[in-house]
């Protein structure tokens, strides 16, 4: 999903354990607090990959909150869109964790590991796509913090639906 247009027309693991032995790893950094209102935020540098083959450096914000369990948010500020407009992509905590490991994804968002120390994040809009780099193991690190906030199979998935329903029906 995304909010605006992206940022430069392009044409066309490490970690290799799932999100239970990641959650276990956490539980034992941190005991679990659920509360509906944790947000994790963490800034991070991704490299937009240019028509080029050129890398700009791109300022972004990886965010989860605990109220939207099931999904990820990559905020990139105005600077970084044709539009010069925020843009914020949404996609499943899940497809972050395959993607850390092996190459996941179809359609709008895809994911895979770029050698041993990036991942590449690949975004599709009717605007155009574009490619970043991040460093592994900052989306690592932010995952591991998401299981912190709320651990996999523990999210509030009847909340989630009930929420969506409200606002696709205006609340009828």
């Amino acid at each position: 999903m995304f909010d605006a247009p992206l940022f430069v027309h392009v044409p066309t693991g490490l970690y290799s354990s799932n999100s239970d032995r990641i959650w276990r790893h956490a539980k034992g950094l941190r005991a679990l607090h659920i509360n509906m209102e944790t947000t994790v935020e963490q800034p991070v540098l991704a490299r937009l990959i240019t028509a080029e083959d050129q890398e700009i450096p791109v300022s972004a914000t990886l965010r989860y909150t605990a109220d939207d369990p099931l999904a990820v948010f990559v905020d990139f500020p105005a600077e970084a869109s044709l539009e010069g407009e925020d843009v914020t992509w949404t996609f499943a905590r899940s497809l972050l964790d395959d993607g850390l490991r092996a190459p996941a994804g179809h359609g709008d968002v895809q994911i895979w590991p770029y050698g041993r120390t990036r991942t590449v994040l690949e975004f599709h809009s009717p605007h155009g796509m574009a490619l970043l780099q991040f460093q592994a193991l900052a989306l690592r690190r932010f995952l591991l913090r998401t299981y912190q906030a709320v651990a996999p199979g523990q999210e509030d998935v009847a909340r989630v639906v009930e929420r969506g329903l409200s606002a696709l029906f205006g609340g009828v």
